[in-house]
């Protein structure tokens, strides 16, 4: 197992699960190791998901190194647009 760090926290928000369906989300967990889907020889995953519906409340990414970064980055982009008594 190649799991540096495993990075847990809460959070707040929705995700569009199977079959389409929308669900609250409530635990983060973010970690870099060998990927079950994806492509790429290690990638960092992020789960989202809310365990007190099961297992199937679950949305996981894995993305590369780089993807990541580009996703990190997007975010920041995008909040920092925002007027700052809409984001707290």
């Amino acid at each position: 197992m190649c799991t540096y760090t495993t990075v847990k926290d809460a959070l707040d928000g929705s995700a569009k699960g199977p079959g389409g369906s929308w669900f609250h989300v409530s635990d983060l967990t973010v970690y870099f190791d060998h990927p079950v889907h994806a492509m790429a020889e290690h990638t960092l995953n992020i789960d989202l998901s809310d365990p007190s519906k099961g297992p199937s409340a679950r949305v996981a990414l894995e993305l590369t190194a780089e993807s990541a970064r580009r996703l990190v980055a997007a975010v920041q982009e995008a909040l920092a647009a925002v007027p700052p008594e809409l984001t707290s």
